[in-house]
């Protein structure tokens, strides 16, 4: 167990990043489901609604820190990658 005084506040640092961030992957995870959705309905006005605000949540993460920039790339272009293929299917 932390001793000292500088440690005791990292801990709460730490507490308080910690939620701060669970937060916000439990965000991008939801704005990503809402593409999922979408897809899954064959809505793609709605697909492209939801990628359109899904996008700058995900990349908000990466700069955030929340996931690294390639995770974050990898998963906009997947989801544009299904949500264009929607329209030749």
């Amino acid at each position: 167990m932390a001793n000292t005084p500088s440690a005791r506040k990292r801990i709460r640092q730490i507490a308080k990043r910690t939620e701060v961030n669970m937060a916000r992957k439990s965000r991008i995870r939801t704005f990503i489901r809402k593409v999922e959705e979408a897809i899954r309905g064959g809505d793609i006005a709605a697909a492209r609604e939801a990628l359109r605000a899904a996008q700058p949540e995900i990349m908000r993460g990466a700069s955030k820190g929340v996931l690294h920039a390639n995770t974050a790339s990898r998963k906009v272009s997947r989801l544009a990658q299904r949500v264009k293929g929607m329209q030749t299917a």
